[in-house]
């Protein structure tokens, strides 16, 4: 694993309580929050992890993306101070730095243990697929500062478990488990403590079997459509898979397909 990994001249070079690590055998890139002990998300951290998250996006070496943290807690959350401090313009785009993840065209997987609040959750909810374990605790504590979720929070997670599931949540600014959050559907996967790194890694293995082309294709898809009307979404994914038929992928995975072997993608 390379730790000193090069990104692009847009990328913070003072990175603010987190690091970026490489494997590039794995073609996987770890954002790590780091800003023991509980990984506390500070205000200038906001906007450079939207540039990290920018230059990945660019890096060929780079296939998957992992968010995850150092210690027993994801993050419990923003600078509380920060906010006092901050002026309207930058408040405006927490929202835009925290959707990173989202934007970004390759998969984004968050690694969540233990605490996992505020911006912290809200950046979870940003990325593709979330794994959790027996530790971790979801909330969106806003309410009991007089405030509101401002990244994302509440609107994302309404449309996963509905308004009544997030009014309880927001509203009464409630902890969820791992378990219960994988029950709702807001985790992709709740494993031992123990097993985190191991089952993100896994994922990541699964994830990097794929076409590179038909995962980006896939995101993009699933994330403009999630409002549109069926016949809408139904009509703009047969323009993409029209546009995936004529790609060497699609031929390369039908080939290996009939001739029984496993599929050579290049993102072509």
């Amino acid at each position: 694993m390379t730790t000193n990994y090069r990104l692009s001249a847009s990328a913070p070079t003072d990175m603010d309580g987190f690091r970026v690590e490489i494997d590039g055998d794995h073609e996987r890139a770890d954002i790590v929050l780091d800003r023991p002990p509980f990984n506390i998300v500070s205000m200038p951290q906001r906007d450079q992890l939207r540039r990290v998250f920018e230059a990945l996006d660019e890096d060929q070496r780079v296939r998957i993306i992992v968010l995850r943290a150092a210690g027993e807690h994801f993050s419990s959350g923003g600078d509380i101070r920060g906010f006092l401090t901050a002026s309207p313009e930058h408040v405006s785009k927490l929202a835009w730095n925290i959707a990173a993840p989202a934007r970004c065209s390759k998969p984004v997987i968050a690694a969540n243990r233990g605490y996992c609040f505020g911006v912290g959750f809200e950046l979870s909810l940003a990325c593709d697929f979330r794994i959790v374990t027996n530790t971790t605790l979801y909330a969106l504590p806003e309410q009991k500062l007089g405030q509101i979720p401002g990244s994302g929070g509440s609107a994302r997670l309404q449309k996963m478990v509905g308004i009544a599931r997030t009014k309880d949540i927001v509203m009464r600014s409630r902890r969820i488990s791992g378990a219960q959050a994988y029950e709702w559907g807001v985790a992709t996967l709740c494993v031992e403590d123990s097993d985190l790194e191991a089952s993100t890694d896994k994922l990541v293995d699964e994830l990097r079997a794929f076409s590179p082309l038909a995962q980006r294709t896939a995101k993009k898809l699933l994330n403009e459509t999630e409002d549109a009307f069926l016949t809408t979404a139904i009509e703009i994914e047969g323009h993409c898979y029209s546009r995936l038929r004529t790609s060497d992928d699609f031929r390369e995975g039908v080939e290996a397909f009939v001739g029984k072997r496993q599929p050579r993608f290049t993102g072509s």
